[in-house]
């Protein structure tokens, strides 16, 4: 399907969307028990959240049972009530892709529970590991999540593509990193051959792909992709660590174990240094405020 964009316009509002009812007349009318019924809701939604926020009054949360409809985590971390919340503004064809700290794929407890009901149904299409130094404050490492609730009808209904991206990267200087745009079309285009789809080429990233993909077709290649069914998601525990499936390509050593286990522990030291910093600015204005 081709689109012919003749305009554009936008809404930008400062609310806190845990519980304000922001662009609420895109979701479908509620009926008389205060649920979502019809169609509506987002085409698309394109988000980067703030990673592992706590202390967060979920007492306060607005419309639970629509926006957050398999249930608030008890673990006193966001992370998956963003999921859910970016889940359920989609409607029936809907797609969604945001960043998620690297922790969200293999959390316990309720958190498990929750990521398990998504998987079930269906729409969790892609998901894609991406190293550290990518974002311009904070070195950890991060993954991405893709949605497709169209997807729950078709083919790949009981699949999930996993990317091991990490090892894919363009260098600014020794503490940043970003893709290029050969590097991002040719990762597109993995998900385009999975899919079934035509790959699109622009740069010269033809001949990277035919390399890994011979005759452009779609098939599991060690240490970089691979498609993995409802069961074998199951079989690891509900994990949706890219890390769990894709392996590691030949001659490469095999140190996921240890990888996987260094960056949980650099997200975990980054989340200590952004709440030492929170901590210092408090306590320096209560002194201020002491000593005046």
């Amino acid at each position: 399907m081709n689109l012919a964009v003749h305009g554009l316009s936008g809404k930008i509002l400062d609310a806190d969307t845990y519980r304000d009812p922001v662009f609420e007349e895109v979701m479908p009318k509620k009926d008389k028990d205060g649920r979502y019924e019809g169609a509506g809701g987002f085409d698309f939604v394109m988000a980067n959240p703030p990673f592992n926020v706590k202390e967060l009054d979920k007492s306060k949360l607005l419309d639970v049972a629509n926006r957050f409809p398999h249930g608030v985590p008890s673990a006193d971390n966001a992370n998956y009530l963003w999921i859910q919340f970016f889940w359920s503004r989609l409607n029936d064809t809907g797609r969604a892709g945001f960043v998620m700290a690297n922790s969200a794929a293999d959390a316990r407890g309720t958190e498990q529970e929750i990521r398990k009901k998504l998987i079930e149904s269906g729409s969790v299409d892609v998901i894609v590991s991406i190293g550290p130094n990518f974002f311009l404050t904070v070195t950890l490492p991060c993954t991405l999540w893709f949605f497709d609730k169209g997807k729950t009808r078709g083919p790949r209904a009981d699949e999930v593509l996993f990317l091991d991206a990490r090892h894919i990267f363009h260098r600014i200087d020794r503490a940043h990193r970003d893709f290029t745009e050969e590097q991002v079309e040719a990762l597109a285009n993995i998900v385009r051959l999975w899919r079934g789809e035509e790959p699109e080429f622009v740069t010269q990233s033809k001949t990277w792909l035919e390399e890994r993909f011979p005759g452009l077709a779609y098939g599991d290649v060690a240490g970089l992709c691979r498609s993995a069914t409802r069961t074998e998601i199951k079989d690891q525990g509900w994990s949706l660590n890219p890390g769990r499936y894709v392996g590691v390509a030949a001659g490469e050593a095999d140190d996921e174990d240890f990888r996987e286990k260094l960056e949980e522990l650099h997200e975990e030291l980054e989340a200590l240094n952004v709440e030492a910093a929170r901590l210092h600015t408090a306590i320096t204005q209560n002194l201020a405020e002491v000593l005046q």
